[in-house]
């Protein structure tokens, strides 16, 4: 079963926490709150893609929205003075009609994070480098970065192919079914010119982070 499910979904709320944290009493109150959050979500990933963004958080309390940018390269988002954080937090009030607080923080090792993986391997095959090639060398990459393990697999019509198939790449534990272990998962869609779809899957096996006293 742990072969199967979403590794962060299945640690929830043990280990991993909701990238949207709010709770509302209403159905409809509900779905309105959640397609902004996907409207949010979807405006920044596209504008700070070259930011190396890895995740979009999401918090709600009295009226008040805190969205919390992860991102490898926060210059790039905070931009000369400030601007680039004014101007991203001015277009997310514009589209969902409310005051907003933005905050942005920056990823310490790319290497570690499952999504930064997945998308740089992503964008690899878009620019036809080879499949295995970059698999490989990102699981060196996450293994010297101090990862207890890596697993790393592409499915689709691999190298311009004419039948698709999965090619996997590992080093270390995965330990899928144990709940306490710190998983981080990320999968990603690669969009070719010629082959199609690219499926990107990565696991991440960290160290346990010390908990504060």
């Amino acid at each position: 079963m742990g072969k199967k499910v979403n590794p962060i979904a299945a640690r929830l709320p043990l280990t991993k926490q909701w990238s949207s944290r709010w709770f509302v009493s209403s159905d409809d109150k509900y779905r309105t709150l959640l397609l902004e959050d996907v409207k949010i979500r979807r405006m920044v990933m596209d504008r700070l893609k070259s930011a190396g963004i890895s995740q979009v958080n999401i918090e709600r309390s009295s009226g008040k929205i805190t969205v919390i940018v992860k991102v490898s390269r926060p210059g790039m988002v905070i931009g000369r003075g400030g601007t680039g954080v004014e101007e991203l937090r001015k277009a997310i009030e514009k589209e969902i009609g409310q005051k907003v607080s933005l905050n942005v923080e920056e990823i310490k090792n790319p290497d570690l994070d499952a999504h930064l993986v997945a998308t740089n391997i992503s964008d690899q095959i878009e620019r036809r480098y080879p499949v295995k090639r970059a698999m490989l060398q990102s699981v060196d990459r996450v293994m010297r970065s101090g990862a207890l393990g890596v697993k790393i697999m592409c499915s689709g019509r691999l190298g311009g192919a004419e039948i698709a198939r999965k090619q996997k790449a590992s080093s270390g534990s995965i330990p899928t079914s144990t709940l306490r272990a710190n998983i981080d998962f990320a999968k990603v869609s690669s969009k070719t010119a010629t082959a199609g779809v690219v499926g990107v899957k990565v696991w991440i096996h960290k160290k346990q982070e010390s908990k504060k006293e």
